[in-house]
């Protein structure tokens, strides 16, 4: 079912590529509709399913993120053979997967990081919280899940709706977070802020005010941190944790876009066809 999930667009003879990756528990699913923005662009889009996830809560259990981080890097590699230019673009953990590429490949052209997820500190993080480390750093991991509640990472209420119904049927995501995935998470988000000064790409940050799963300290944090001479920090005022389904989807887009060919040396199809 993972494979399934996967998507492509591609365009011909395009030089320049952007490799999404999709959040904790979700998949390319949540990631397609900044991947057709990006397409319709002129920038050739791939998002690939991360190990462990579109298949059953058991998968996510038996990964790392070693196996996160591996898997996306091979995929990077692979898509540098073929490209003049890479981009990398994440939501939640998929930012923080996007920004631990960068450490190790300098040639990455930039990264988009959209509601990055360093810390678990949304407004709907359960009250009981503090326990979660007991849990996190013994075998419990391995048999506890926190239930995904409302708001899904969803202002538009319309779309939460819709969400929600699909996560009962286990076709576009987990409707609940193991904890087995978040303390490796959380381990590789430890590791992103220790080593956070190696990243030398362009970044763009855009995270929501009142984010439910991570506060803007995680935004501010990689702002703050990253050695990127280019780098921007835009925070929304109308949106939850998935910025790019919600509210202001259509402007996290155009800012993305806009972003990426700041950085671009390579023609969009419609310059090379006016060259012609």
């Amino acid at each position: 079912m993972s494979q399934e999930l996967d998507f492509q667009f591609k365009h011909e003879n395009c030089k320049r590529a952007v490799l999404l990756f999709h959040g904790m528990t979700g998949s390319p699913f949540e990631m397609k509709k900044i991947g057709k923005a990006l397409f319709d662009a002129d920038f050739d889009v791939y998002c690939y399913c991360l190990p462990g996830h579109g298949t059953s809560p058991i998968s996510i259990k038996a990964v790392r993120w070693q196996d996160w981080y591996l898997e996306s890097s091979a995929h990077y590699r692979e898509l540098s053979k073929n490209y003049d230019e890479v981009f990398l673009g994440g939501l939640c953990m998929g930012a923080v997967l996007a920004l631990c590429i960068a450490m190790e490949y300098k040639d990455v052209k930039g990264i988009l990081g959209l509601s990055t997820t360093l810390y678990l500190d949304g407004w709907t993080i359960p009250w009981y919280n503090f326990l979660m480390p007991i849990g996190l750093h013994t075998i419990l991991r391995y048999y506890y899940s926190f239930p995904e509640r409302e708001p899904y990472g969803l202002k538009n209420e319309a779309l939460r709706r819709k969400i929600a119904a699909l996560q009962k049927k286990n076709t576009v995501a987990l409707d609940n977070y193991p904890m087995s995935c978040i303390y490796e998470l959380l381990k590789m988000s430890r590791f992103a802020r220790h080593n956070m000064s190696k990243v030398l790409s362009p970044v763009l940050l855009i995270h929501s005010k009142e984010d439910d799963l991570t506060s803007p300290k995680s935004a501010e944090f990689v702002y703050k941190h990253v050695s990127s001479e280019n780098k921007e920090y835009i925070q929304l005022e109308n949106s939850y944790h998935l910025v790019v389904m919600d509210n202001e989807r259509d402007f996290v887009f155009e800012k993305c876009i806009s972003f990426l060919n700041t950085l671009s040396n390579s023609k969009n199809s419609k310059e090379r066809e006016f060259a012609v």
